[in-house]
């Protein structure tokens, strides 16, 4: 029986097709669409018409796309931007008008929970705790646990776009308001962060657009392909590489770097700076990519309702 999950991301909407039995995951078929429905939601506080507009043409193409699939089922999230937007109904009234589809606006801590429940269904070993982070564009989930259950989540707001325009204001990136940036996310993410320190923690685990482009610039991929990133080991001598590369180049430069999606250029300095920090943090400097996340989580949830 195949299923469909669509996520409204705060920068991409993400659609996943993929049969479901007896717990795994058969034929999985995953597809993007960078729609960026968070611009500016941080600083004015409603998601433009714009926006909606976009979105909504392009959750119309993913439904009907999981229809002709012949999807028993679709679910559809709608996670940061949604959330923390003053006009979410608005979005959600004209995706029920045009489509008879609900938009699910989840919380942060259901949304660490599908991340999480995704993650251990693409894992052999589950028996010894993890830390899942999922980097985003309006937050970042964190997610300590194993298969007997979640210990501990915590979604804070610091996510590549939101980040990008609260501080990165300059094309290439100043170096003040970089710093003045990572600052900002230290300080807002350091009380999770020695939370997370008292866990034994065996090993790290990523998921999301920023940690999947790192996988992708590292691997130096023309196209990107799920099967060559998944369970692929990075360090923080890999990240610091790319950030590195990165800092002196214009949006138009990065456009061109082989592995980065160019719709992702003018974000992707921020969610390694995210990145960085949160593996400084740890004596485990590396981290596992994973490409099952709350896509495959949210089909989970809804199957064993």
């Amino acid at each position: 029986m195949k299923y469909a999950a669509i996520d409204i991301g705060t920068n991409s909407m993400r659609l996943l097709i993929s049969e479901y039995k007896d717990g795994k995951f058969l034929k999985r078929d995953k597809f993007i669409n960078t729609t960026r429905i968070g611009k500016n939601v941080d600083n004015e506080g409603v998601i433009s018409k714009d926006a909606i507009e976009k979105n909504i043409d392009a959750l119309c193409k993913f439904y009907n796309q999981a229809k002709e699939s012949d999807c028993k089922d679709i679910y559809i999230i709608g996670t940061s931007a949604l959330r923390d937007s003053k006009n979410k109904n608005e979005f959600v009234k004209e995706a029920k008008d045009k489509l008879d589809a609900n938009v699910d606006i989840i919380d942060g801590d259901m949304e660490a929970n599908m991340g999480f429940m995704g993650v251990l269904s693409g894992m052999e070993d589950k028996k010894e705790d993890i830390l899942v982070i999922d980097i985003g564009g309006g937050s970042t989930e964190f997610i300590v646990g194993n298969e007997e259950g979640i210990k501990f989540c915590k979604s804070e707001n610091v996510g590549a776009v939101r980040m990008s325009e609260k501080f990165l204001k300059k094309d290439p990136i100043d170096e003040v308001q970089y710093q003045q940036m990572k600052d900002y996310i230290h300080e807002t993410i350091s009380n999770t962060l020695n939370i997370i320190n008292e866990f034994d923690i065996k090993k790290i685990i990523g998921i999301g657009g920023t940690i999947t482009t790192l996988a992708s610039m590292h691997l130096k991929l023309e196209e990107y392909d799920m099967q060559k990133t998944h369970n692929l080991n990075l360090d923080i001598v890999d990240l610091k590489r790319q950030i590195d590369l990165l800092m002196p180049l214009s949006k138009e430069e990065k456009r061109n770097i082989i592995g980065l999606q160019p719709k992702r250029a003018d974000i992707i300095s921020a969610g390694f700076a995210i990145l960085e920090i949160i593996l400084n943090n740890f004596y485990i400097d590396s981290l596992y990519v994973s490409e099952y996340d709350n896509l495959e989580g949210l089909i989970y949830f809804n199957y064993t309702k």
